[in-house]
Formats: structure tokens, sequence, C-alpha cells
């Protein structure tokens, strides 16, 4: 049975997974709730540090030029998106967690980049270097629909935007689910926070 879900990541996340779901023969429905945009921001020496913690793929598509000055330290990153951006930016990959920011604890002087909302991680030096600024689509069509919630921010912003009893959602995490509250159709967590898990458990709420 084909099914209606609707991508509310920010491109160029958005775009990758509606591909996904319709490579797999289902309806996307594009419709992010933020657009990432870089920030102004300062680099430090990066003899100051001995490792970077990248925990989305955002920072290093928006950190610019001066990314560069820091390809001589070994990054840990959260989820495969994340490794795959770091590589193609010219980073030797040490570690990669896909139990979130958590699962991840590099050892020394430890840099990290972020967007503007982020989880705090005390151990590291955290400097936001793009933003995720929010946008309203028209989600009229989402009724009857599976959202899939890449996020805990995604999660809570559609909650304050629609009527849940409608709307079944599939998150990437249980704080995600925490963060989209109750009265969804249906719910489903993702067994590992991949997209491709993610999209498979939004599938899975069919069945």
């Amino acid at each position: 049975m084909t099914q209606r879900l609707a991508v509310l990541r920010p491109e160029p996340g958005n775009a990758a997974t509606a591909d996904r779901i319709e490579a797999l023969g289902h309806v996307a429905l594009r419709l992010p709730l933020f657009v990432v945009r870089p920030l102004d921001w300062h680099m430090p020496d990066p003899a100051e540090f001995d490792s970077l913690l990248l925990s989305s793929a955002n920072a290093v598509r928006h950190a610019g030029p001066d990314l560069s000055r820091l390809t001589a330290l070994p990054v840990h990153a959260v989820g495969q998106a994340s490794a795959a951006a770091a590589r193609a930016a010219g980073f030797s990959v040490v570690a990669v967690g896909e139990g979130g920011i958590d699962a991840l604890s590099p050892p020394g002087r430890v840099l990290r980049l972020v967007g503007r909302e982020h989880r705090p991680a005390p151990a590291a030096r955290t400097i936001a270097v793009y933003a995720s600024d929010a946008l309203t689509p028209d989600l009229s069509m989402l009724d009857g629909a599976t959202a899939l919630l890449h996020s805990p921010r995604a999660a809570a912003r559609l909650a304050g935007l629609v009527d849940p009893s409608g709307i079944a959602i599939a998150t990437i995490s249980p704080a995600a689910l925490d963060a989209a509250g109750s009265g969804w159709r249906r719910v489903a967590i993702a067994d590992r926070p991949t997209d491709a898990a993610l999209i498979a458990a939004a599938l899975a709420l069919a069945d």
C-alpha cells in the first residue's frame, strides 16, 4: 500500500529523505520546518584542541572556508551523515557514535561545532557555526499522513502547529518523541538514529 510520508527536515536532507521514500514507491510530502544558514564565527587556534566533535553534517556544510584549518584534528562524529560530511571535507574520522551526543566521549581538549540551538556538551568548547530558522509551510495535507521527525526541535515545532489527532509520527529518538508530546494518531520510534531506520519505522505504522 502506498503511504504518504511528510519530510520536515531542512535541505539538503529533506530532498535526500524524500528521494529515498519515493524510491521505495511511496509519496513524499516535502515540508521543511526550518532553513539552515551560516553564522559568522571566530576560528580559535587549532593548536588549542586535540579533536573535533561534530553532531550534524550542517556544521561541516556551513562552517565556511576556515574549516580547512581544522583538518589536522581527528573527528568524533555523531551519526554516519556527520561522518560522511567530515570525510568529504578532508577530515579523518576516528569514531562514529550512533546513540546521540552522549554516546561519544572524546579525550583531551575538544572543539565542538554546532548549530545555534544545540544540546550542551560541557566537556567541549562549543561554537555555533550555523542557524536553523523556522519556516511555516502549509501543513493542511498532513491529515492522514505520517510525519518524520528527525530532531526534538522539529517535533516540538510540529506539535505547536497542528492538531495531532489525525497525524501519525515516526521519531528518530525517544527524545524527539518526548518533545512531540501526546495525542498523535499513531507513533513509532526508529530502532537506530538513522534516516533509513526512521523511514522504516514510519512505513511499519501501516502494517
